[in-house]
């Protein structure tokens, strides 16, 4: 291995084609993890009738990925960091395809959760070595193409996920019902490992730091005795050991705090950089995160259960039903990085949070004039000013959160940023059982169906109004102005060199 792949550097070959077919097979085990977040919604309703799944499992379906995925990111960052990051990503690659496999045939809903929660374990070893991979391999002066090419991926992934979901459970090949949407993750990652092994570029940190397990394991088992019972509880009759797990929850947080902090003056390598905290923009710019990550794991299941249960759409309908959605979000996205943040810096994201905001209060309102009798065109108008709202928000929200970092932790925190993002992701799945199922009673006739989750789907929108309004809130503490973007790569992913940030 030469110095400049151990510094992370691009190699002396960069004008060499291999590092194109590099990209196009990191881009494309990205995208298979934006799609298969995104394939799952549409296809849960088919997985309940098929599996016979529980509302809890039906929860942790998707709330087991995003925990594992969260837990792991940092780490495996680091992991690529130490070990080498083509190392990391074959692994990681390998491992999801399997895991993919194992959800495809499983055979029972218990089965499928655990292969969804290695899933998620396994997508957190091979995303943060993408843009890792991208940057020790690409020159400085390359990156912005790259990096806008990785934009239109996010995008592509976005539009995609519910059609490609809806269309292969819809066709029910094979008579395999929801199973494709797994299964077709198999050639694909197949193909990316033997061609990753051949034309990626092996490249390692210069000092990796040394990896946090302690701090690993107190996160995940915070999170899982707050979550488990959330998505648990209503179906138990909310017994005292949850609220006693919950209440625990906290405390093994506090115990985490303070490991962290020992371990900082320690070794200098903590899971957590706590002094990031005291960096007034960044510590509201997480609570922006976790906090919109919550907003969204609580829209997204409740939006597909509303969709085809409660008003009884085939998983097509509903597929096409979201596409004006996730076009407004790939096109309002663009113009706020481009266009938009550099002129009015902060006041962007707010008026996303805004929009968003009076997007879910429209389809309150049209949900309840309608009822089950709505059409998908009548949901087009809500569902565009929520897609611009939260393009306005997702694409430069990074960047904003970063501007005031000190350039040696952008990477600490850039990693802390999508971790905690995918942690509110979870904590909004488990909260579905609340603000969702609780307004459901448990034995329904076929004609009381509708109406109860059309009333379900406002309550829980009502929760979500409430969360945007929060969050706008929250946004004064972010910087104002734009200026020149924070440049550096965390431990697995470089910040992204594809907007300006925002400064005081």
């Amino acid at each position: 291995m030469t110095s400049t792949e151990i510094l992370g550097e691009s190699p002396a070959g960069t004008t060499d084609r291999r590092r194109w077919f590099a990209l196009a097979i990191v881009m494309t085990a990205a995208f298979m993890d934006l799609v298969d977040v995104t394939i799952v919604n549409i296809a849960i309703p088919s997985i309940q009738r098929d599996a016979g799944a529980s509302v809890s499992q039906i929860q942790w379906i998707t709330a087991g990925y995003a925990l594992a995925f969260a837990a792991g990111l940092i780490t495996g960052g680091r992991l690529g960091d130490i070990h080498g990051r083509k190392r990391l990503f074959l692994i990681g690659i390998g491992g999801f395809t399997l895991a993919s496999a194992l959800c495809g045939f499983a055979a029972n809903p218990e089965m499928l959760v655990a292969s969804r929660i290695l899933q998620g374990a396994m997508a957190a070893l091979m995303v943060p070595q993408v843009l890792s991979i991208v940057h020790a391999t690409f020159p400085a002066h390359e990156r912005g193409k790259v990096f806008g090419l990785f934009g239109a991926i996010v995008g592509l992934g976005a539009v995609s996920g519910p059609l490609l979901g809806a269309l292969l459970t819809e066709w029910n090949l094979f008579g395999l019902e929801w199973r494709p949407i797994f299964l077709i993750n198999l050639p694909v990652g197949v193909a990316a490992l033997v061609l990753g092994s051949r034309y990626i570029t092996e490249s390692k940190a210069p000092k990796a730091l040394k990896l946090d397990l302690v701090g690993v394991v107190l996160v995940t088992l915070g999170l899982t005795m707050l979550l488990y019972p959330l998505t648990r509880g209503r179906e138990l009759g909310w017994p005292l050991w949850g609220y006693a797990s919950m209440a625990g929850a906290l405390a093994v947080f506090a115990a985490l705090v303070m490991y962290e902090r020992r371990k900082a003056v320690r070794d200098g390598s903590p899971l957590v950089e706590l002094s990031l905290f005291r960096v007034k923009s960044f510590a509201a710019g997480i609570a922006v995160q976790t906090v919109f990550g919550v907003a969204l794991g609580v829209f997204f299941l409740v939006w597909t259960l509303y969709m085809q249960i409660g008003l009884g759409w085939s998983p097509l309908r509903a597929g096409l039903t979201g596409v004006p959605f996730s076009i407004a979000v790939s096109t309002a996205a663009g113009l706020s990085v481009q266009q938009l943040v550099p002129r009015f810096g902060r006041r962007v994201l707010q008026a996303g949070a805004l929009l968003m905001a009076a997007g879910v209060l429209l389809y309150i309102w049209e949900s309840g004039r309608y009822g089950t009798s709505i059409a998908s065109w009548q949901m087009a108008l809500p569902l565009v000013v929520m897609g611009v709202g939260m393009g306005l928000i997702v694409a430069p929200l990074t960047d904003a959160v970063l501007s005031e970092v000190p350039r040696e932790h952008a990477g600490s925190a850039s990693g802390l940023i999508n971790t905690v993002q995918q942690m509110g992701n979870a904590l909004g799945l488990g909260l579905v059982s609340v603000v969702f199922f609780g307004e459901i009673g448990d034995r329904l006739t076929r004609a009381q169906v509708g109406p109860a989750f059309v009333n379900a789907f406002q309550h829980a929108l009502g929760w979500v109004a409430g969360v945007m309004g929060a969050i706008f809130l929250l946004m004064f503490a972010l910087p104002k102005r734009s200026a020149q973007h924070v440049e550096g790569s965390e431990a697995g992913a470089p910040v992204e060199e594809k907007a300006p940030a925002l400064v005081s």
